[in-house]
């Protein structure tokens, strides 16, 4: 390397090092040192294998070896994790000028070891979720198939795991998981969200659940269907308001074919009700309803020229087709 490339690689490492607005400080005179995405994601799929031994992760869990191997799974979790946790709080205290820095350990210790104890529950949950799938799915061949390879069973799996972080208070790992699950599934569950066990998302591609959506017990999604936001709600500066209802809850038993659009935190779906294909709402439906657009009429051009619809001729011929 000659005396120009040198000098060019110091001033690009040099302007790299500033990180102009990023908003990661200093602690005092340790420098803060968030762990990255990909340990975050690692983690995820640990947490994962430990859930589902033999069915998540490399090795299959033989007989008296599964003891020892979740054991294992979940000791390495614990540290891990727990050194993540305390990275991501001490950056929002950080960005905070918290005073309680020291404290972040502490609190991570905690959180970690409530979610340890929370496992077998996470577990039992999604028993439910994956026989939910399996009922609900005429294609599907086993429980097995739908733990595996389901891209519904893995969003929901890890929105489980995100959603109890997210409980606790912590920082940009639930969001991170949660959108990790968006770009391997295609599947938008806000680690916020509230859902019932029971839960399946049938095809899955394009499900948005929002942050403050409540969903009850068994229910079933189906590609496309969104549970979103009416509107923003800003301050007298113009800022988006934080922290309130914004997506709607949806009851017990509630069915939601593809394409259909829910909005607004105060809709409620009441239980048992049908939702249709495409339909839009933005109110509140009771118990036990169903849901439907009218029926459209394609036109349909046959080969001697002339125009029907599905329910028969069609006789206006102003239409300028």
């Amino acid at each position: 390397m000659n005396e120009t490339q040198r000098s060019r690689l110091a001033a690009a490492v040099h302007g790299l090092t500033q990180c102009g607005n990023c908003p990661i400080k200093s602690t005092g005179d340790q420098p803060l040192n968030l762990s990255g995405r990909t340990a975050v994601i690692r983690i995820l799929h640990d947490l994962i294998a430990a859930l589902f031994p033999g069915c998540h992760g490399c090795d299959p869990a033989r007989g008296d070896e599964l003891v020892r191997h979740i054991e294992q799974t979940v000791l390495a979790i614990s540290d891990d994790l727990c050194e993540i946790v305390t990275h991501a709080f001490e950056y929002e205290c950080t960005i905070k000028e918290c005073e309680d820095c020291d404290k972040c350990g502490e609190r991570a210790a905690e959180v970690v070891a409530d979610i340890i104890d929370a496992l077998p529950e996470i577990q039992r949950i999604l028993a439910l979720d994956i026989q939910a799938a399996y009922e609900g799915d005429p294609a599907a061949q086993s429980t097995m198939e739908v733990v595996m390879s389901y891209p519904g069973v893995q969003a929901v799996i890890v929105h489980r795991i995100a959603h109890v972080l997210y409980e606790h208070h912590v920082p940009l790992i639930p969001r991170i998981m949660s959108e990790h699950a968006h770009s391997e599934t295609g599947i938008d569950i806000h680690p916020g969200a509230t859902i019932g066990p029971g839960f399946f998302i049938d095809h899955g591609t394009g499900v948005v659940i929002g942050e403050t959506c409540v969903i009850g017990r068994n229910v079933k999604l189906y590609q496309g269907v969104t549970l979103g936001a009416l509107s923003f709600e800003k301050d007298e500066d113009g800022n988006l308001v934080k922290g309130i209802k914004r997506h709607p809850n949806v009851e017990d038993g509630v069915v939601i074919y593809a394409g259909a659009t829910i909005l607004g935190g105060e809709t409620t779906i009441g239980a048992h009700s049908v939702i249709g294909g495409n339909v839009w709402l933005t109110h509140s439906v009771p118990p036990g309803c169903k849901v439907h657009n009218q029926q459209p009429r394609p036109l349909i051009k046959q080969q001697d020229g002339s125009w029907k619809t599905a329910n028969g001729p069609w006789e206006d011929h102003g239409a300028g087709i």
